[in-house]
């Protein structure tokens, strides 16, 4: 059986939803960026266009165009299709995954595999004369489907005993590792810019220098009627659009690689505990790989809230200092169906600038659901 490495993992800069710089530039836009740019990429490899089995890419809210196939044709890849996927905040981990699957199944060899988000731009849908959003799952007074700050943020608090001081201070490192990151030019080869109608758009612009304990402190609650309630703008993930793709190929083909996917999983739970997912997804995935969570040099595990990231650290009992060393959804935001992509792209290349070791990605989705994906980088040495 074929193994399914990873020979490129790019993403665009990471834009704040509505008033950054990514304002005006749509989803089909990003997607063009990323799949050209990882085009570009299998061809210095001495993979031609025709050599591309697969575009399959992640896309939330746009109403079934298939943006993958789309950026296939924008990027002259006439003769490759595209596949629409969409497992809410993990369906661009689903879209590597599907891909890793299908090339260790034998059936493709080249796929490029990823996700693209602009909040800024998607449409607003409409049920008659009212807006119109699709559930997540059957509404409940503990799990209301279009308030993810109860379902994901609030229940993970309660049930993991997470305090407003626990919070504030994940979100505060978040924002102060991202910074880190960028000044120290961490994100430099796994960013490709975009041209925007407002310029250039190359850094992340969401984390915030200015934090301080203080000022988080200060946001008010988004339910101040619900008793305790400690969910805040500043504990929670933004609203983000950016794009991030993956080739992923069969190592027969010889070519360099990144990194390997080693396995992954899928799991669902109860609505009402969505934002404790990850605590079943990354064991269960660690176990088809034959691993274990001592085996694992770094995890990203998406900050959807602040709570839901610091509960699944504490009840797999992780090293923190293992866990989002370079900012995740409190500091760099959640562009919904590009995170998985783009917590995948930072860790291969992290992994790399370590000089090797286990990665795993995971994250909780919208409906009660969490997924995983396990990689590895080789040491070079």
């Amino acid at each position: 059986m074929p193994e399914a490495v990873i020979v490129s993992a790019l993403r665009t800069p990471v834009g704040t939803a509505r008033k950054g710089t990514l304002r005006d530039t749509d989803a089909y836009t990003l997607a063009d960026c990323i799949v050209r740019a990882s085009a570009d990429r299998l061809a210095e490899l001495g993979v031609e266009p025709s050599g591309i089995d697969d575009i399959m890419l992640a896309e939330g809210l746009y109403g079934g165009g298939v943006i993958a196939r789309h950026a296939a044709l924008t990027a002259g890849l006439t003769t490759v299709p595209g596949l629409a996927h969409n497992r809410h905040c993990a369906a661009s981990l689903a879209a590597v995954q599907s891909a890793a699957a299908s090339i260790r199944s034998g059936m493709d060899e080249v796929v490029i595999a990823g996700g693209v988000n602009s909040a800024s731009t998607s449409p607003r849908l409409r049920f008659g004369d009212e807006p119109w959003v699709p559930p997540t799952h059957p509404d409940r007074p503990d799990a209301p489907n279009l308030d993810m700050s109860i379902t994901v943020g609030w229940n993970a608090a309660v049930a993991a005993g997470i305090s407003r001081e626990d919070m504030d201070a994940w979100a505060l490192r978040s924002h102060r590792n991202a910074i880190r990151a960028i000044d120290e030019g961490r994100f430099k080869d796994e960013i490709v810019p975009v041209e925007t109608p407002h310029g250039l758009f190359d850094v992340d612009e969401h984390p915030r220098r200015d934090t301080s304990p203080e000022k988080l402190a200060g946001l008010k609650p988004l339910h101040p009627e619900i008793d305790g309630f400690s969910i805040t703008a500043g504990n929670a993930a933004g609203g983000n659009d950016a794009a991030a793709a993956l080739a992923v190929v069969s190592d027969r083909l010889g070519l360099p690689a990144l990194a390997t996917v080693r396995a992954w999983a899928s799991v669902g739970v109860d609505p009402a505990d969505t934002g404790l997912a990850p605590v079943k997804a990354i064991p269960k995935a660690l176990a088809r790989a034959g691993l274990s969570t001592g085996d694992v040099d770094l995890y990203e595990i998406n900050e959807a809230f602040a709570s839901m990231c610091v509960a699944v650290v504490r009840r797999l009992d992780l090293d923190p200092d293992t866990v989002n060393v370079n900012g995740s959804g409190c500091s760099l935001g959640h562009p919904v169906a590009a995170t998985g992509g783009r917590m995948l792209v930072t860790l291969v290349h992290e992994l790399r600038r370590r000089g090797g070791g286990i990665g795993v990605a995971a994250m909780c989705a919208g409906g009660g659901m969490g997924s995983a994906v396990v990689v590895e980088v080789r040491s070079e040495s």
